[in-house]
């Protein structure tokens, strides 16, 4: 694959690829997200996508009661044009926007409609991709690892190491960057990884909320 698929296109596969999956699974198949279903989460990216005004509740608590009303309301639309509303790329990504604020997103909620379905199995990634993940996989390790007590590597094969935590015992956590962005995301239970270290630590790891 050349270098300018490389730099900009993988946001978009997977928003296709979601918004395709929506289609087939319909409106009131689970996810992995607690509590929603693919509507909920198709009116998530929608109003993350197309109301800056209502989405700064995602990270902002005071603003949540907002985005709830606002995500409800989108919610009532009917399917189809959920569907066509999530495969859309958002007005404000342009350029090389769109893969640094959309490619962990998709990827992670494409995976959560997926793995929300018996039988799945995870998805052999080109090595491209993996290779454009991996620089998602090293800042969400610093920021979801950072009161962790032990010095975790953490490790994708043919990329370089990362360590993150805040030191102590040696942790490793392991696997291709898709499950450790699954993992480092808040979706442990779904994620095919290796995590070796004292025990009293890993079980932390595997049960934490590393969410937003």
């Amino acid at each position: 694959m050349g270098r300018g698929a490389a730099s900009g296109r993988y946001a978009q596969r997977e928003r296709d690829a979601l918004a395709d999956l929506f289609a087939q699974v319909g409106p009131d198949a689970p996810t992995l997200c607690a509590g929603w279903t693919t509507r909920d989460l198709a009116a998530h990216l929608v109003v993350r996508a197309t109301r800056l005004d209502a989405a700064g509740g995602i990270f902002i608590p005071a603003l949540s009661g907002r985005l709830t009303r606002v995500q409800d309301r989108v919610a009532a639309r009917p399917w189809d044009t959920l569907v066509a509303q999530v495969r859309r790329r958002p007005w404000w990504s342009l350029g090389p926007l769109d893969e640094l604020a959309n490619r962990t997103e998709y990827l992670v909620h494409h995976e959560d409609v997926r793995r929300a379905r018996p039988g799945w199995e995870p998805r052999a990634l080109p090595p491209d991709v993996a290779a454009a993940l991996w620089p998602a996989v090293r800042l969400r390790a610093r920021l979801a690892l950072r009161r962790t007590p032990a010095s975790v590597t953490v490790t994708a094969p043919g990329l370089p190491p990362y360590r993150a935590g805040r030191g102590g015992p040696e942790v490793v956590l392991a696997g291709e960057p898709a499950e450790l962005l699954l993992f480092l995301f808040g979706r442990q239970a779904h994620a095919r990884v290796d995590l070796t270290g004292p025990e009293h630590i890993t079980a932390r790891m595997r049960t934490a909320r590393y969410g937003i």
